[in-house]
């Protein structure tokens, strides 16, 4: 399962952990009890856990993704991973994370939006609507890549360290990681960044991040939606 992002990015889903029982199942294990078959009480369950936050049973799914986005984005994802918590409730657990490195491998691929976006009058993080002049907008975007990437080029070819070489290259260099995380951490994840002050950037990242849950573990993906009050767009 694999879903295009932004102009050269993707979310592929490798591998996952569990099944819509599983949570099921996790939790019901308190009382002795194990379930082969989906009923409609197992979905009362699962929504009483998820609306009251007894999230335990969502951490015995796992997903394993492939992931590409810009480092910027990645910036801002890598901060659902570190300071991993041991609390029962904390959303920072059950993360595995590896990324591809510049040391090792030429950095090719750089992120360029379609649309320029203008600075927010009102919140100094955040852009709204669009620059008047795309075409100048875009111009000097282009200048500035072609010459970072000539620049980082020619210092390779002069046998420069690809991991000294790579300091000049801007944030939209692409990067590569793979990320595994419970459900709950996934969820987390999703309804911070699907919404309207997050950059939009990762906001489509969020977006297929929810596209790929549905398709994962669609029965539990759904009743945390409803006990949270989304719909499948976020």
């Amino acid at each position: 399962m694999k879903f295009d992002v932004l102009d050269k990015g993707f979310i592929e889903v490798v591998d996952s952990l569990g099944n819509d029982l599983t949570v099921v199942n996790s939790a019901r294990v308190s009382f002795g009890k194990r379930k082969s078959v989906w009923s409609a009480a197992d979905r009362r369950l699962v929504k009483y856990l998820a609306k009251y936050k007894h999230y335990s049973p969502f951490r015995h799914l796992q997903v394993q993704f492939h992931i590409k986005a810009p480092e910027f984005v990645m910036r801002q994802w890598y901060k659902h991973v570190v300071g991993i918590e041991t609390t029962s409730n904390s959303s920072t657990k059950d993360h595995a994370w590896n990324e591809i490195s510049g040391r090792y491998v030429e950095v090719e691929d750089f992120y360029n939006p379609k649309i320029f976006r203008k600075q927010s009058e009102d919140n100094k993080q955040a852009s709204e609507g669009a620059v008047e002049n795309q075409d100048a907008a875009k111009h000097h975007w282009q200048q500035a890549m072609f010459h970072a990437k000539e620049q980082y080029q020619k210092l390779l070819d002069m046998g420069v360290g690809k991991e000294q070489a790579r300091a000049i290259l801007p944030l939209n260099q692409y990067t590569e990681v793979y990320w595994t995380a419970s459900f709950q951490a996934v969820m987390n994840f999703i309804e911070l960044r699907n919404e309207k002050t997050s950059q939009w950037e990762i906001q489509e990242y969020a977006r297929v991040l929810l596209r790929c849950m549905y398709e994962t573990f669609p029965k539990i993906t759904e009743i945390w939606a409803e006990a949270h009050g989304w719909n499948e767009a976020g």
